[in-house]
């Protein structure tokens, strides 16, 4: 934990140093508002092949332009992101069945790797010094277990899942993961990660509140500044985020989650401390703490660019109405019609 508050007080003095000519507020506070794009090809993990490499040379970096190095070993950036299917391709294959999805034409995780410090890491985590996240505990790993069975589900277009005990993974709507449902999920966080798509943040900034909306998933997050948490009993799907300034950087500390998380593996026990810092150039530093006990082993820490744009945040229709939920309950009510009749038959010709 030591190592953990040393690198972000090293973190925020460096990154004071280098933002005395940013835009600022009345009050003198750097104005963070604006379009970002978060967009990276930067793994959130180290890949495990490189070691104890921490850092991309210059050329290394330039050859993930193209970000096929990334994408097609699995080294996706979304922590979210459903596991592969049996027989999936890995990136196209996210529903219970393969009737079509994302192609390359959709796919904009980022176009290239940016350097902080004038460095290009192999990772977003920086804490464990391994660049990858502590072991999840297993009761998280569970947890990630349930929240994927609709998504992770081997569909051989029976309703083989009668036979197994607990809830089917199409039993009900609650059954669908949370990102089928649009509520929460893949990198909108919190923490805000990189993802496959709708890497575009907004920030509007007043004296009193910070507003971020997330491209991905529709969110806004209300950070509420010099203010204490709302009591335990209150939880929200994106937690209860308040702020203040060390500095330059505007610290955001958000607790009171609920016990789904926008963090897959996260739980109601999530403390999440984020770190905004307005560089020269008119991009943000963005750094986040996690901190879950009851999810992972250890707290870990990461940091990335948000790149400033023109280019505004347009809706993100999740669902568009959501046809696809019922659907798929209809289409899981069929089979399992279908199952009970063909063993009802079968049954019968036995007599």
């Amino acid at each position: 934990m030591r190592l953990i508050q040393a690198l972000c007080v090293l973190a925020a003095m460096v990154a004071t140093s280098a933002t005395a000519d940013i835009p600022r507020t009345e009050s003198g506070k750097p104005d963070l508002s604006g379009y970002y794009d978060g967009g990276s090809l930067t793994p959130l993990e180290r890949p495990r092949d490189l070691g104890e490499k921490e850092f991309l040379t210059p050329e290394e970096a330039a050859a993930l332009s193209t970000g096929t190095e990334f994408l097609n070993d699995g080294r996706s950036n979304d922590p979210n992101r459903a596991p592969p299917k049996k027989g999936g391709d890995g990136v196209n294959d996210f529903g219970a069945g393969n009737v079509g999805g994302y192609n390359a034409f959709w796919v904009d995780p980022g176009s290239g790797v940016v350097a902080i410090d004038g460095k290009f890491r192999t990772s977003i985590v920086y804490d464990p010094p391994n660049g990858r996240r502590p072991p999840m505990t297993p009761k998280a790993m569970m947890k990630m277990a349930d929240n994927f069975s609709s998504f992770s589900h081997d569909n051989d277009g029976t309703a083989s899942w009668l036979d197994q005990d607990g809830p089917g993974p199409f039993d009900a709507p609650e059954e669908l993961a949370l990102a089928e449902r649009c509520l929460l999920g893949f990198s909108a966080g919190p923490p805000m990660l990189p993802g496959l798509y709708n890497n575009f943040k907004r920030i509007v900034q007043s004296e009193d509140n910070v507003m971020i909306l997330v491209e991905m998933v529709h969110d806004a997050r209300i950070v509420r500044m010099n203010a204490e948490h709302a009591p335990p009993n209150v939880r929200r799907w994106l937690g209860d985020s308040v702020g203040h300034w060390e500095g330059d950087t505007l610290v955001v500390d958000t607790t009171n989650f609920r016990e789904d998380t926008g963090l897959y593996g996260g739980d109601e026990n999530l403390h999440l401390v984020e770190r905004f810092t307005k560089l020269e150039d008119g991009n943000l530093l963005y750094d986040f703490t996690v901190d879950d006990p009851t999810a992972w082993t250890g707290p870990w820490s990461g940091s990335y660019v948000w790149k400033q744009t023109d280019k505004p945040v347009y809706e993100y229709a999740c669902h568009e109405g959501n046809y696809s939920m019922g659907n798929i309950l209809r289409g899981a009510r069929r089979l399992e019609r279908e199952e009970l009749e063909r063993r009802s038959a079968e049954a019968a010709g036995e007599e």
